[in-house]
Order: structure tokens, then sequence, then C-alpha cells
């Protein structure tokens, strides 16, 4: 039995996206809708979400799981026939480590696919109300996190990255808040805007800002730890030029220019 009318995908890893149930893609509440077996992170996944599985439905919370206690629920749950579900948060693809997973399901011959989800970053770009990319100030979005214990390169050093002046969003970093922006001030100045961002998209969503010489302060003040995403640079400033886009002036494919009397 599988989930997708002619379709052979027996384990679907699914983006559970930033907690907002109705955040969630049409096909991910689907595929939720009727699993008979979901293996969750349950530190991560908010209730809400989770009150989309049916109420038959075998649950496997992965935040007190290993690996292989993993890949043993999800194979034995496939070759019973049953419907599958890998439930990430956010989007898989991102600090998901599904890699090792999907590697494990195909040594014993386990088909399985991905259901991207709404990353947290773009979940707090909506709440912060901004474009990540703005005209004259970034057109470059990073996609990054602190170091921690799993180690990162060194040309990918959060010292490195302010040299570009992008926008940087942090992931897994609210508990190095301090480092990270002493680390960012190198390139982007003190002054940076700097916001974070705590469970966005969510009942208990909470928004600080300052800059980076003071975020660390305001969000400790605040309580907010390492479940929040930290977004940095100046298109948190509201600055920049329109965009060619909408200019009568720009002309495209399907609008021809329009030059001012």
């Amino acid at each position: 039995m599988t989930m997708e009318a002619g379709c052979d995908v027996q384990v679907w890893f699914v983006g559970a996206g930033p907690g907002d149930p109705e955040l969630l893609t049409l096909k991910a509440a689907r595929l939720l809708g009727a699993a008979d077996c979901c293996i969750y992170a349950g530190s991560l996944v908010p209730a809400a979400v989770l009150d989309l599985l049916p109420a038959s439905a075998e649950r496997f919370d992965s935040a007190r799981m290993d690996l292989a206690e993993i890949v043993k629920a999800m194979v034995l749950a496939a070759r019973a026939g049953k419907n599958v579900v890998r439930l990430h948060s956010g989007d898989p693809s991102l600090y998901g480590a599904i890699n090792e997973q999907m590697r494990e399901l195909d040594k014993a011959g386990v088909r399985c696919a991905v259901v991207p989800g709404v990353s947290s970053f773009l979940a707090a770009a909506a709440a912060l109300r901004t474009e990540l990319t703005a005209p004259d100030i970034s057109q470059t979005v990073v996609l990054t996190r602190a170091s921690g214990r799993t180690p990162k390169p060194e040309r990918e050093s959060l010292a490195a990255i302010a040299g570009l002046g992008a926008t940087v969003c942090l992931f897994l970093s609210g508990d190095k808040l301090e480092e990270s922006a002493r680390d960012l001030q190198s390139g982007y100045g003190a002054d940076c805007p700097a916001s974070v961002v705590y469970h966005a998209s969510r009942p208990d969503q909470r928004i600080v800002s300052g800059t980076l010489r003071d975020i660390a302060r305001l969000a400790g003040e605040a309580g907010i730890g390492r479940t929040a995403m930290v977004v940095v640079g100046g298109i948190l400033s509201g600055a920049g030029g329109d965009s060619l886009l909408y200019s009568p002036s720009f002309g495209h494919g399907y609008r021809e220019r329009r030059d001012q009397p």
C-alpha cells in the first residue's frame, strides 16, 4: 500500500513548516492525513501539526531516538505496508539530517521521497514584513549557522561571510548570539540592523530587533534562546531603492517601456 496512486514511495520525508499548520503544503497535509505511522521531531514540531494525523496513526518522537531506532521504525512500518511519514520541522533539506536516513533506507530497499516545507527563515521574513533582498542593499541571502558540535569549514566562518555584506539568516544559533554578533561585526559594523524571531508563525511568536551591538543583550533579556531565527543585514533598515520590475521605464516581454513625458 502506498500513499500516492501510481507511486511506489514507501516513506515520505515531509516538511512540517515553521509551526503554523496552515503553512503546510497541500501535499504535506494530505500525506499526514493518510499516515499510518509518523516519526516526528517532538522538540520542534508543534501539536497543531500533529493534530492532522489520524487518531489511529502510530507515533514515534525522534527526539528520544537515535538513527538506528528511527530507521528501524520506518523500515518495519514500510514493510508492513503502512503509510509512513518522517516529519521534519521547516524544510527537510536545511539542517534536516535526512541524508543518513535515506542512505539507510536505500540499503534496506525501502523507497523514499521528499516533500518540501516552508523554512523558518521565510516565516521570519514574513513576520518582519521585509524582503530579504532589496535594490542597492543586498541581492544575496546566506543561510548558515554558528559553529557548534557540528563544525564548519573555516571558509564558512561568520567573519568570512560578513565580508560579503549579504543578508544573513542564522539557524540554530540563538544560544550563540553574542559570539555570532561579534564575528559579524567585522564586516557589517556594530550598527548593522539585526532581528531575532522566536517561533515564527506560531501563536507565541516574538520578535526582538536591534543592532549587532546590542541584539544579544536584547534577546537575552527577552528570554529567547536556541529555537529562534536570526536575521542580519541592511535590508532590515527599510532602505534601498525601488525595484525596476514595476517601473514604467522598464520594459520586458509582457509590458512595453513607457517613458515619462
